[in-house]
């Protein structure tokens, strides 16, 4: 039975990784939205948003290095809202049924769905990774290799956020709108962009609702990994998120008890 399981987990892994390196748009939008970033409004903003030595770091840094795991975790973030649209799109053709009606368990499928878009969005971070170096973002060089848990553990948590998302939306249409709705607020209302204690100094709600949303701590898990570091905190957090948004997203997916045969009644 077990070779039944691995089986599935490296068709559904190698399915989703071709799919990825055969839409090469897909692959450089993903790179172009942080590049922007990092090459556009870092610029802009370095001078207004000095940085002081703040941990992970041991020394003042500049501003495009300060927001280089904002970025690695908006990569994660986008990848894990196009998985979960393209789970919409293949539950609209029908493979997804397929998929889902297998003999193999329900949570199974969907973790190995989940840890296909995963190894994408790990693809994609180490790309643009490669083109900060070739910027003069320097990182530690173990830093590459220690992040790799960081990215693992944070980009299957933002997966299985957008996994829940497509749990409950029946139509493609409906999918961009919510999208936008969640990356957005979810993206600013973090640390990824700027340090909570600058938060902190213009209102005290803000930094609240940014010291708890999850996304602030994917993004500080992987700051610190970057450098060969452990921040066990955001890794309890970011971990905990994960088994809620991923049991959440499995319970959505059943037939029998998930929110999408409510929804379909109400139709």
């Amino acid at each position: 039975m077990n070779l039944h399981y691995w089986r599935a987990l490296n068709g559904i892994v190698t399915r989703e990784v071709l799919r990825f390196l055969h839409q090469r748009e897909r692959f450089l939008a993903a790179l172009v939205r942080p590049l922007v970033w990092l090459l556009v409004f870092a610029a802009g903003f370095r001078a207004a948003l000095g940085l002081s030595i703040i941990p992970p770091y041991e020394t003042y840094i500049t501003y495009e290095t300060y927001i280089v795991p904002g970025l690695v975790g908006m990569i994660q973030l986008f990848n894990g809202m196009q998985s979960s649209l393209s789970m919409v799109y293949d539950r609209e053709m029908g493979s997804m049924r397929t998929l889902l009606v297998s003999p193999l368990p329900r949570w199974f499928l969907l973790t190995a769905k989940l840890l296909a878009g995963t190894a994408v969005s790990i693809l994609q971070v180490y790309a643009f990774l490669a083109i900060a170096a070739a910027f003069d973002i320097v990182l530690p060089p173990l830093g590459y290799l220690t992040a790799l848990p960081a990215l693992v553990v944070s980009g299957l948590m933002l997966g299985a956020v957008g996994m829940l998302l497509s749990s409950t939306i029946k139509q493609l249409e409906n999918f961009a709108g919510v999208m936008n709705f969640v990356i957005f607020p979810t993206f600013f209302l973090s640390s990824a962009l700027y340090p909570l204690w600058k938060m902190q100094e213009s209102s005290v709600l803000l930094y609240q609702i940014c010291a708890a949303n999850p996304f602030t701590h994917a993004v500080e898990l992987i700051r610190f990994a970057l450098y060969v570091q452990i921040n066990w905190v955001s890794l309890g957090w970011t971990v905990l998120a994960l088994a809620v948004f991923l049991a959440a997203a499995i319970y959505g997916y059943n037939p029998a008890r998930g929110f999408m045969p409510r929804k379909a009644q109400a139709d």
